[in-house]
């Protein structure tokens, strides 16, 4: 008897993330999703600028490039071009939090029946580690070399409990997966997020804290252990906004 397997949404192409990165077991979930509610065939995925930016190569179902941050805007028309169609963008906090907010806010403001998978590492991964829109107070980084200073740089957005200040949205949820715990709860939330789609609820978005090994400067171990001391604090994980459930954050 089979008991675990590769994911059929899940193609066999090696992945180019760093040791110890997050982005591959998002991955896998999100396949696992896609195989468990079979719309492999209806699916389409928005890839924009960051670590994910070859996220086609990983997926089995179609997928569009979109310039930095315009992820939710692509996949805005890609659904009323088309409403049978399950849309899901994949963003890195750099692209969605920074370039991308205007597009995330409008596209949750309008509750457009998306998908969106949320990557928060607290970095710009992909350029080398730059401080991003959710680096933490105080968190070195290449162009902070003394730490964040809220100061001068203002404080790490909160994307869930801004977003959820908003009448429009369906569903809000941060997970995390550093754990198997962690995995099974993100598992979860992950699924409801699509399937809130399939079901015509409206927009769906779904926080990742995850670590960055190599921009932390950072063994794989050491970051994982980082996510729940110094992360998860400020980025508390729990269900922000359920139209269909509860609407307060169970941390």
């Amino acid at each position: 008897m089979t008991v675990f397997k590769k994911p059929h949404a899940l193609t066999d192409v090696p992945m180019h993330y760093c040791p110890g990165c997050t982005h591959g077991i998002v991955h896998r979930l999100v396949a696992e999703v896609i195989d468990e509610l079979g719309i492999e065939g209806t699916t389409i995925g928005i890839a924009p600028v960051g670590c994910s930016v070859m996220a086609y190569n990983y997926f089995n179902c179609d997928m569009i490039e979109a310039a930095h941050g315009r992820a939710p805007a692509v996949a805005t028309g890609v659904k009323r071009a088309d409403p049978s169609n399950i849309v899901f963008t994949y963003q890195g906090d750099g692209d969605l939090a920074s370039i991308g907010m205007a597009e995330t806010v409008h596209a949750a403001a309008r509750n457009e029946n998306i998908t969106v998978i949320f990557i928060n590492n607290a970095i710009y991964g992909m350029t080398g580690g730059q401080m991003a829109p959710t680096s933490l107070p105080g968190q070195v980084t290449q162009t902070s070399p003394y730490g964040r200073d809220v100061n001068h740089c203002g404080y790490p957005i909160r994307v869930c409990e801004l977003l959820s200040e908003l009448e429009g949205p369906e569903y809000l949820a941060r997970v995390t997966v550093n754990s198997v715990k962690n995995v099974n709860n993100a598992k979860k939330a992950i699924k409801k997020a699509f399937q809130n789609q399939v079901e015509g609820k409206g927009f769906s978005l779904v926080e990742v804290v995850s670590s960055c090994p190599t921009n932390w400067g950072m063994t794989p171990k050491q970051a994982l252990e980082w996510i729940d001391e110094k992360m998860l604090p400020y980025y508390p994980l729990g269900v922000y906004k359920d139209r269909s459930g509860s609407q307060e954050a169970q941390k």
